[in-house]
């Protein structure tokens, strides 16, 4: 349930974002945008496959239709469909991860290391994702070693609720793009 909370939560937290960055570069911000949307969008959805082991093991009566033994199986492939959803949304916030990289690189009011930093989770995200479409083996392998990368998110949000952004820098970028 929590998961609903957090797509929920998700959509004022990128209107925020926008509004935090589009004195940086209005298209790229609209592209963050977009792609946060997406990411939230296929989240959402894919949650249904992550719900769908609690209904299939549940016991309800239209399950009497069914053996154990399929219904266990039918659970286990709604994991697997999660897994697999989970990794398409990670895709779109790999990009998402992109552009707020190169918004963060090139604002003035955030240090550019987050950004950086930012950029190589993103292609993280990307190369996992994909190698769990074209080379599952490999995906298991390579997993661990892009565990580290999500300190990027980590050290953003901590920034941004201990120091905040420069707000001098930030006007003066936003006076500099004409609002």
């Amino acid at each position: 349930m929590v998961e609903v909370f957090y797509c929920v939560f998700n959509v004022p937290l990128i209107l925020i974002l926008y509004n935090l960055f589009k004195v940086v570069n209005k298209n790229v911000a609209l592209m963050m945008v977009f792609f946060a949307f997406v990411v939230d969008a296929i989240e959402s959805v894919n949650l249904l496959a992550h719900f769908a082991p609690l209904l299939l093991l549940g016991g309800g009566h239209y399950l009497t239709a069914f053996t154990a033994e399929q219904l266990q199986a039918a659970a286990y492939l709604s994991v697997q469909l999660f897994e697999h959803g989970f990794a398409i949304c990670l895709v779109f916030f790999g990009f998402d991860c992109l552009t707020m990289a190169y918004l963060i690189v090139h604002s003035k009011f955030l240090p550019g290391l987050i950004g950086v930093l930012l950029a190589i989770e993103g292609l993280g995200y990307l190369i996992n994702s994909f190698s769990l479409f074209i080379a599952p083996a490999l995906q298991a392998r390579i997993f661990p070693y892009f565990t580290p990368t999500a300190i990027a998110e980590v050290a953003l949000c901590l920034w941004l609720l201990v120091m905040g952004v420069d707000v001098q820098r930030w006007n003066e970028q936003a006076d500099a793009a004409g609002g």
